[in-house]
C-alpha cells in the first residue's frame, strides 16, 4: 500500500528469508563465511545457532546462492517434526528421490547410493536442517550422526548443517557422539544500536530508497523496543511506514514509532 508514497520498488521489511535483503553485520558475515567454508571444504558437520528472529534462515538462503548448482546437490529440510524413518525419506525427497521404501536399512542403502552416485558425477552432497531445535525425537539426532559415516578414506560424502535457536546447542550437547563430530559452529546474536540503524538503511536501499526516512530518535526507540532483533525490527518498521503513509508525513519520527508500539503492547 505504501510503496509508491515512500518511493520504494518493493516492501523493504517483509519477514520472508529473501537473501537480497540480507544485512551482513560482522556477526552475520562471520556466520556465512563459516558455513560456506564448512561446505566447500567438506567438514562433515556444522551448526549455526542464534536468537529467534536474528536472520538464520535468511543466511541459509544466502549460502545456497553461493553454492554452484552444477557442483552441489542440496537437500533443505525446513519442518523437522518427523520420526527417524520420515527424516530419512524427507532427505531423499528433498534431494530428488521419491522412494516407496519404508524400512530404515533400505532407506540408508538408497541414501548411500545417492551420495556415491553424486560423488562419482563430481557433485557434493549437502543437507541443511533448518529449525533443528524442533526435533523432538532423539533418534533423529542419532540418524544425523550416522549420516556422517557415509565417507571415503579421504573425505565425507555429505556435509550436514544444523540451524536453530539456542535450545539446539543444549540438545546436541546431550548427544556426545554427535557433539564431537560438529567441527564448525557459530552463535548469532542480536544487532547493537549502530547495526540496527545500518540494517534499517540497508533494507530501504535494497527496496530503492536511499533517502533517510527514520529519524535518529525513531531508530533509537526501535532499537530499545526490539533489542536489535531483525524480525521485530521488520515488524515495527513496516507498520511505522504504513502509519506514516496514512498521516502523509515525510519522515518517521519517534512519535509514530511510539504509536505503533502502543498499539502492539498497549503501553509505551
Amino acid at each position: 500500500m505504501y510503496e509508491a508514497y515512500w518511493e520504494l520498488s518493493e516492501p523493504p521489511f517483509d519477514n520472508s528469508p529473501n537473501p537480497k535483503f540480507l544485512y551482513l553485520s560482522p556477526e552475520h558475515e562471520e556466520a556465512l563465511i563459516r558455513m560456506v567454508y564448512a561446505v566447500k571444504h567438506r567438514k562433515g558437520a556444522a551448526m549455526l545457532t542464534g536468537e529467534y528472529g536474528c536472520g538464520k534462515t535468511t543466511l541459509s538462503r544466502a549460502l545456497l546462492q553461493r553454492l554452484e548448482t552444477e557442483r552441489y546437490e542440496v537437500g533443505l529440510l525446513t519442518n523437522p517434526s518427523w520420526n527417524a524413518i520420515d527424516f530419512l525419506r524427507e532427505i531423499l525427497y528433498q534431494m530428488g528421490v521419491d522412494t516407496p521404501e519404508k524400512g530404515k536399512v533400505e532407506l540408508l542403502h538408497t541414501l548411500n547410493d545417492l551420495f556415491y552416485r553424486n560423488f562419482t558425477a563430481g557433485r557434493d552432497n549437502v543437507i541443511i536442517v533448518d529449525e533443528a531445535q524442533l526435533i523432538e525425537d532423539e533418534a533423529i539426532f542419532e540418524e544425523i550422526r550416522l549420516l556422517l559415516n557415509f565417507q571415503l578414506d579421504d573425505r565425507f560424502l555429505v556435509t550436514l548443517l544444523l540451524i536453530g535457536s539456542p535450545e539446539l546447542r543444549d540438545k546436541v550437547r546431550r548427544i556426545r557422539h554427535l557433539d564431537q563430530r560438529i567441527t564448525i559452529r557459530y552463535h548469532l546474536n542480536t544487532l547493537d544500536h549502530q547495526h540496527t540503524a545500518n540494517y534499517i538503511a540497508h533494507r530501504l536501499k535494497m527496496a530503492g530508497q536511499s533517502r533517510r526516512i527514520f529519524t535518529d530518535e525513531a531508530v533509537r526507540l526501535i532499537f530499545d523496543f526490539t533489542r536489535g532483533t531483525p524480525r521485530e525490527i521488520n515488524n515495527l518498521c513496516d507498520i511505522s511506514l504504513l502509519i506514516g503513509y496514512s498521516k502523509r508525513v515525510r519522515e518517521i519520527d519517534e512519535k509514530i514509532v511510539a504509536e505503533v508500539i502502543k498499539d502492539t503492547v498497549g503501553v509505551v
